[in-house]
């Protein structure tokens, strides 16, 4: 995911707080799990804590996993999500 997309998104989120205060606090999860993942990797490597790379890695993709689940549950109709669009 580039980082106008997470940009984009997250201006939604801002946008829409009130309306959607969960949905904003989900975002802001996502959005500190990818920045863990990303800083997370070097110190993990460098002491040698090695099971914690793929946690890194899962971390790192985090947006984007989050982003497919959510686009797979709207176009299931189980979730509205109007941030896709936007």
């Amino acid at each position: 995911m580039k980082l106008a997309e997470l940009q984009r998104i997250k201006r939604w989120h801002v946008a829409h707080r009130g309306d959607h205060p969960v949905e904003y606090h989900l975002w802001d999860a996502v959005l500190t799990l990818w920045v863990m993942g990303w800083v997370g990797w070097l110190p993990a490597y460098a002491f040698e804590q090695l099971w914690g790379l793929p946690l890194c890695a899962l971390a790192a993709a985090a947006p984007s996993l989050y982003v497919g689940w959510r686009l797979k549950a709207h176009r299931a109709h189980k979730l509205r999500c109007d941030w896709l669009a936007a």
